[in-house]
């Protein structure tokens, strides 16, 4: 029986306080339709953990013809989530297209 209670309280544990991230592209008024071929989703910061932080983090992807993002610009958000962001939408891959487009990209951060 106390193994049963150590495994619930475990189980119980991980679905509390797992990071939930979701991340969703919003098209800005200078995006494109480029398709999202591979997303990364960002790292939930241990210190945003401690916080009990949630927030909407928003970038600008520059994505260069062959889909590789080549800069990540912040437009606003929470600086705790921030970085986190950054370095997730830089790891994205995007279809090819004809010239450079830029992305504009919203990152939702769920703490539960």
């Amino acid at each position: 029986m106390p193994r049963m209670r150590c495994f619930l309280a475990l189980l119980l544990f991980s679905v509390c306080f797992r990071p939930m991230v979701q991340a969703q592209t919003q098209e800005g008024p200078n995006a494109t339709d480029r398709k999202i071929v591979r997303k990364t989703l960002p790292v939930y910061p241990e210190v945003a953990r401690r916080m009990n932080l949630s927030g909407t983090v928003k970038v600008i992807a520059v994505v260069a013809p062959d889909g590789k993002v080549t800069t990540v610009q912040p437009v606003g958000g929470s600086p705790v989530l921030l970085q986190s962001a950054q370095d997730a939408v830089s790891k994205w891959k995007f279809a090819p297209a004809s010239g450079e487009s830029k992305e504009s990209i919203e990152l939702h951060f769920h703490p539960d």
